[in-house]
């Protein structure tokens, strides 16, 4: 039976916290409730409240005890309720668990969910994509799956590394997207790209939710005789950037898409990349598709219009393959 991408999660923590007995679970709503999309429902029937921890309504002390237990050997993973709140663990996050390994050489073991993304009409403050406030920050590692199986994968690898990860999982691919999962154990490698669409014509670059935005895109493109390469980031830090400038190599023109806000988002620090190491090969300027520099709107309508979709980057590929 086809796996949900919230049920590859909920597998990959279950797998792992079978198969090591010091990762365990924190966060707001995880045990008795099941946590907000039900990601750990029964999870504290199976494994008890020491390791599915319900805490206080406080990320920042969510996030430093995930360190301080990490300290100890313990291999936390800390849920943040929904993506936007992680401002509020933003100083544990940036100027303790990213510069533990650079101070002293001290491993942070830790994972921190955080559900992200727009398309739920959940407004300004339960919609937003906050990747890139971590992005830039040297010992992180940060990690946007867009598949049910890089989505299992990937938090396996995540609870297996001794270095803060981020894990930002859209909300809007929780029952949306399915596949069959591998019976047998695996884990996807954090900070490798993929190519899930092989083309000719022009590369189109995204992560997260936007993928599939992507897919939709090249399949009507491909109906126009336009043959679109389709690369899936996967890992955002760190950034695989050797495996998009080769698929720009390849078809010469590019285009970068992300839910994430326009000013400093991925396609930007993409962008340079490109233009400092195959400018020679492009045969047009490097395009972006992204959400305008607007808060998240509360009304769907509005949501509509501030979200990327599959007739915006139709607009732009369009009009690259002409230049």
């Amino acid at each position: 039976m086809p796996t949900t991408y919230l049920e590859a999660i909920r597998e990959g923590l279950w797998e792992e916290m079978e198969r090591d007995p010091n990762v365990f679970l924190l966060g707001e709503d995880i045990g008795v409730y099941g946590g907000a999309f039900k990601v750990t429902a029964g999870f504290i029937e199976h494994f008890g409240e020491r390791r599915v921890v319900d805490t206080p309504i406080s990320e920042g002390a969510i996030v430093g005890a995930a360190i301080g237990a990490s300290f100890l050997g313990l291999r936390p993973v800390a849920e943040m309720q929904f993506a936007d709140f992680i401002s509020c663990g933003f100083d544990q996050i940036v100027n303790f668990a990213a510069k533990c390994r650079y101070r002293w050489g001290a491993a942070v073991p830790m994972v921190i969910r955080a559900p992200s993304g727009g398309g739920i009409h959940g407004g300004p403050f339960h919609s937003q994509n906050p990747e890139m406030w971590f992005v830039r920050v040297p010992g992180l590692k940060v990690v946007a799956p867009a598949t049910a199986y890089d989505a299992k994968g990937l938090i396996k690898s995540a609870v297996r590394d001794n270095d803060p990860v981020l894990f930002f999982e859209h909300k809007g691919l929780y029952r949306r997207i399915r596949e069959e999962l591998p019976g047998e154990e695996y884990t996807v490698p954090i900070g490798k790209a993929k190519v899930v669409r092989e083309g000719r014509d022009l590369t189109i670059v995204a992560y997260g939710a936007m993928v599939w935005t992507a897919l939709e895109a090249a399949e009507k493109l491909a109906e126009e005789g336009v043959q679109a390469e389709v690369v899936d980031l996967r890992t955002l830090l760190p950034l695989d950037r050797e495996t998009v400038i080769e698929s720009v190599r390849k078809t010469s023109k590019v285009l970068l898409v992300h839910e994430d806000t326009r000013t400093g988002g991925m396609a930007g620090e993409l962008a340079a990349s490109i233009t400092e190491s195959v400018f020679e090969y492009l045969d047009g300027p490097v395009v972006r598709v992204t959400a305008p520099d607007t808060p998240v709107p509360y009304s769907p309508p509005l949501e509509e219009a501030f979200l990327p979709n599959v007739e915006k980057v139709l607009e732009k590929a369009r009009w690259l393959r002409r230049y």
